[in-house]
């Protein structure tokens, strides 16, 4: 091949392309799969080829962030609008104020995930499409303290560095409420022993739902992360964790790519999460929620109920708790209450939509309701009974 030719089939490759042997490192394609072991500063200089429209405008984020802001200015200043209106602006402006700070520690994982070597992040979850990867995702699902949103954030970064889809869906399965702070709050809600099956019963679905994807990716079904790959056996965590920290510098620049990080690496869930905020104050505020309530028995009318209103109503996790709380003491439904809890992760437009454009895939986005949400009703009915 003469050096022109060469130089022209260069110049056609792409990231984004269909064949699998071409690997550009930091490529929204290929995550860096070439070369797990890049520094921070290679990291930061190597431009993907699938960023190229990242300076285009986002007009559906800015278009929620403008209502947002509208409503919530409508109810700190206290102007007198519509019924339901009313009702919307009080209802953002206490979904705002209860989830901010849940995101804002999101986005800083999310920063300090994208600074963190792949190597490092597959050491700590363990191999994937293994129960023991599965039973570490899940564990640390359940050890962050997060709200949903956040969780999401954060395991759609996981994705990026390398992480099963098992372990994934594992990791967002288990985590939604299983945070210390909420808890404590369900445990004063509805007591100890009840929390504690709560926990249990979710881990036990995030590990069989993490298993069912890690056996459908296996089968080819569904397609495997790109940038996973297999740990290396000579990878020595604490050692080399000491050798990268002695040459790390935080200067300006490494903070500076820090926070754009985190701000870029957000954007995808805080779009659909502002979304996700309107269309709940929407619903606070012209569907009164006693006629929920009055539907939500223990019975199969009332799980049904329990499934839509957990598909509908976008809340955070700090949210769903008074809810399921609710559903356990007034309605006497503790199944419907644990259902309220765990299908709004699998049927949530948010983690479905977000999902799809992390992964670019309707299909991992959909299985994911059509995997979990069977077991969830399996359960809710066993408990109804109890």
């Amino acid at each position: 091949m003469s050096a022109s030719d060469k130089n022209t089939a260069e110049a056609k490759l792409s990231c984004c392309a269909e064949q699998a042997e071409t690997i550009i490192d930091n490529s929204c394609c290929g995550a860096g799969a070439a070369n797990p072991n890049n520094n921070d500063a290679e990291h930061s200089s190597q431009a993907s080829c699938c960023e190229q429209n990242a300076d285009k405008p986002d007009w559906f984020l800015r278009f929620c962030l403008l209502l947002t802001a509208g409503f919530y200015a409508i109810y700190l200043n206290g102007w007198v609008i519509l019924p339901g209106l009313d009702i919307m602006a009080e209802s953002v402006y206490e979904l705002i104020n209860t989830m901010w700070w849940s995101v804002l520690l999101a986005a800083v994982f999310v920063g300090l995930l994208a600074k963190i070597p792949q190597q490092f992040v597959l050491a700590i979850l363990g191999e994937g499409g293994t129960f023991t990867g599965l039973w570490r995702a899940t564990l640390a699902g359940v050890l962050m303290d997060l709200c949903s949103h956040g969780i999401l954030m954060v395991g759609m970064q996981l994705h990026k560095k390398g992480a099963s889809l098992g372990q994934v869906m594992a990791f967002l399965v288990a985590s939604p409420w299983n945070s210390l702070s909420l808890t404590l709050i369900l445990v004063a809600l509805i007591g100890l022993p009840w929390t504690l099956a709560f926990i249990g019963l979710s881990m036990m679905l995030a590990l069989s739902t993490g298993w069912v994807f890690d056996r459908l990716v296996a089968r080819g079904v569904l397609p495997a992360n790109p940038v996973s790959e297999a740990l290396d056996q000579d990878f020595k965590f604490w050692p080399e964790a000491k050798q990268r920290w002695a040459q790390t510098q935080l200067d300006n620049a490494w903070w500076q790519d820090f926070w754009q990080q985190s701000i870029s690496g957000s954007k995808m869930v805080v779009r659909w999460l502002l979304f996700g905020v309107l269309l709940a104050a929407a619903i606070r505020g012209f569907v009164s929620m006693d006629n929920f309530q009055a539907y939500f028995g223990p019975s199969l009318l009332g799980l049904a109920a329990t499934l839509l209103a957990a598909t509908l109503i976008e809340v955070c996790s700090e949210g769903s708790t008074p809810i399921a709380a609710d559903l356990m003491t007034r309605a006497n439904a503790p199944g419907n209450s644990f259902a309220f809890l765990m299908t709004g992760v699998a049927t949530d437009y948010t983690e479905v939509m977000v999902i799809k454009d992390t992964m670019k895939s309707w299909k991992v986005a959909l299985y994911l309701p059509l995997v979990c949400v069977p077991q969830v009703i399996a359960v809710a009915l066993v408990l109804n009974q109890v």
